[in-house]
């Protein structure tokens, strides 16, 4: 493929496969927690962290790291001991953070300011060696940490108060799953930019949880969203000439769109499919029970009726008989159920 014969596009295409991988990981938790906008906020942090490595002329991804870092226990130190709420704390990250990167990349020397569009909306193919040895320590590392902590991290997301009652140190594991974001970020602004690194995170997560069935199915599924649109936009952006975050962002908004109308899609004909039933059955009123005309069919450790090709399954309430609908495809009769079977 000519996309590989060039060395640049081989470093673009391992940075977006870490970033790919990685962000949807973090951003799961984020999205269980309802705290998307997090990465936004520690994204302006690390503007701050760049300013400072191009003020001092030291490495800029190292500055920003360590400024994400402090500014992701900072704000979890201020949800849990001030009487800040975590939205206002956010706000606080916005402004302080695009505030400090902008007045410390105006006292730059003239020329280096330039480089801030690559750290705004990213440069994936200016990607060093350097860089990827940085990124893969830090993929390593998240990874490794979410492998480990895993179970623990989706408690405190899934309910603090629960977490703390069971005795996990919530303070802890949220100042953890705050580093992580911060790492993430760091590992994500040349690839998506500053401004679109959340973008990454939250939106391939949002789509495994419209499909998953738990939350082990939305991590992995989400994983593997984020790794298919962010090598797929990479590749795009070579092609068309189109920033790569741009790209990588918009492919995964349309996925998002996709599943979303499918999914709304099934569950009105699944509605649209319950209603006929509802009216099949109104059409013939009577209760189900021996000699009714309905085939009984056992189903487990009760006894469904098969009713114009679709199961009954009777039971008493308050307000009368109600029938359960068990499917369409008759289950297997068994031997004592055959001999009862008209």
């Amino acid at each position: 493929m000519e996309i590989l014969e060039y060395g640049f596009m081989q470093r673009a295409l391992l940075a977006s496969l870490m970033v790919g991988l990685v962000a949807p990981a973090v951003g799961v938790f984020l999205v269980q927690r309802r705290l998307s906008l997090l990465g936004d906020g520690l994204g302006h942090v690390a503007l701050t962290g760049v300013g400072i490595g191009v003020l001092t002329s030291t490495a800029p991804v190292g500055a920003a790291l360590v400024a994400a870092v402090l500014g992701a226990v900072l704000i979890e130190l201020v949800r849990a001991r001030g009487r800040t709420s975590g939205d206002v704390a956010l706000a606080v990250l916005f402004y302080g953070g695009i505030a400090g990167g902008v007045v410390l990349l105006s006292l730059a020397p003239r020329g280096q300011a330039t480089n801030l569009e690559a750290y705004l909306f990213g440069a994936i193919t200016t990607t060093s060696n350097a860089d990827l040895a940085v990124f893969a320590v830090i993929t390593v590392a998240v990874l490794a940490v979410v492998g480990l902590l895993g179970a623990r991290l989706y408690a405190v997301s899934d309910d603090e108060e629960y977490a703390r009652a069971v005795g996990l140190p919530v303070l802890g594991l949220n100042v953890v799953l705050a580093a992580l974001v911060a790492c993430t970020v760091v590992l994500s602004m040349r690839v998506v930019g500053l401004l679109l690194i959340s973008a990454l995170m939250i939106v391939p997560s949002a789509v495994a949880q419209l499909l998953a069935r738990s939350f082990r199915q939305a991590l992995f599924l989400a994983c593997a969203l984020g790794l298919v649109v962010s090598v797929s936009g990479t590749a795009a952006s070579y092609y068309t000439g189109t920033p790569s975050g741009g790209t990588i962002v918009l492919i995964a908004i349309a996925l998002f769109l996709t599943v979303s109308a499918g999914v709304a899609l099934r569950d009105a004909t699944a509605r649209r499919r319950h209603r006929r039933r509802g009216e099949v059955h109104a059409a013939h009123p009577h209760v189900h029970g021996d000699g009714c005309g309905h085939p009984p069919v056992r189903h487990g450790d009760h006894v469904d009726y098969d009713h114009d090709g679709h199961l009954h399954a009777p039971h008493l309430t308050g307000a009368g008989v109600h029938y359960d609908e068990h499917g369409t495809t008759r289950p297997p009769v068994e031997p004592a159920a055959a001999r009862e079977t008209p």
